[in-house]
């Protein structure tokens, strides 16, 4: 059994496994409608469990469709239907009856440690679909993306501009260790990445810069990177906030301090941090990028059930 928790937990080959397969299963069925299931229903017969206590759109609609793809059975959870750990039923009961169920669980919720005492309690692999500390799959959907637009992704530049504290910045300087790019983070400086985050790169030796200067973070850079100001749970004076970054909005004068066959990335939903000349200009690759979150969800599926 293997879970799917985070990037930094995850041997570098195992997960250059899940994106080349990505890659291999994507071209197979190019020919194929888009719910229709692979041709060799590799998973026909399990069960995926989606659990969701954050609203979602492409984590949704790409497990769903990944599962079809699959051949897979799916049922889908939120806090509203089910105790899910609340009311009379505890989080280990709740687990008991999922491993029952199902043979695969992906959860979207806000507390990373809430999601690890899922897992500590499953005896049925759990997938990572966003906390508040990581979101590793839309992650490796971006490698697959950049490669598939670019060629390999090690030894790249690539420039984050925003919220360096957010579980994309996170993912991605995991991601940077593991795939070998040069990750540029540029944010301010009360909205610098996680300690412990930096810790874990420093020792892994990954190429990290941070810095305030978001013209310093995108020179040479072979693609820019951002995520919206606001998160979900944010708390804080969302004005204030937006003050702050302005700054760091990708416009058409940042993209063009990058390399000019730079690529733009955006996880989405996106809001004023990134100007619409930019998001739906030639340089986008963001429709591309939440494509496939369909065949990255795949192969994380397969790969986490050892098929």
């Amino acid at each position: 059994m293997r879970n799917f928790i985070n990037l930094s937990d995850i041997d570098k080959n195992d997960l250059r496994k899940i994106v080349d397969y990505a890659k291999l299963q994507k071209e197979k069925r190019a020919n194929l409608e888009k719910s229709a299931t692979d041709l060799e229903a590799p998973l026909a017969g399990k069960t995926l469990i989606l659990i969701f206590e954050q609203s979602s759109t492409r984590t949704r609609l790409s497990f769903e469709i990944a599962a079809r793809q699959l051949g897979m059975h799916l049922l889908v959870l939120n806090p509203k239907e089910s105790h899910l750990g609340t009311g009379d039923e505890s989080i280990r009961d709740t687990c008991k009856v999922l491993n029952e169920y199902s043979d695969i669980v992906m959860m979207r919720t806000q507390k990373h440690s809430r999601l690890l005492e899922f897992a500590e309690h499953l005896d049925i692999p759990i997938i990572n679909g966003l906390t508040d500390i990581s979101h590793p799959c839309q992650v490796l959907g971006d490698v697959l993306s950049f490669e598939e637009v670019k060629g390999s992704i090690a030894n790249q530049n690539i420039s984050y501009l925003g919220d360096g504290s957010n579980n994309i910045a996170c993912s991605l300087i995991h991601g940077s260790q593991k795939f070998g790019f040069n990750l540029r983070i540029a944010c301010p400086k009360k909205f610098g990445p996680n300690k412990k985050v930096i810790k874990w790169a420093k020792s892994k030796k990954a190429n990290i810069l941070i810095t305030k200067d978001p013209k310093e973070a995108v020179s040479e850079s072979s693609c820019v990177y951002t995520d919206k100001w606001i998160s979900m749970a944010d708390k804080l004076n969302k004005k204030k906030k937006k003050k702050l970054f302005k700054p760091y909005q990708v416009n058409k004068k940042i993209i063009k301090l990058a390399k000019k066959d730079a690529i733009f990335l955006h996880c989405l939903p996106r809001a004023e941090e990134v100007t619409d000349e930019v998001m739906y200009g030639k340089q986008s690759v963001v429709w591309l990028q939440a494509l496939n979150r369909i065949h990255i969800q795949k192969s994380i599926i397969e790969w986490c059930l050892n098929n």
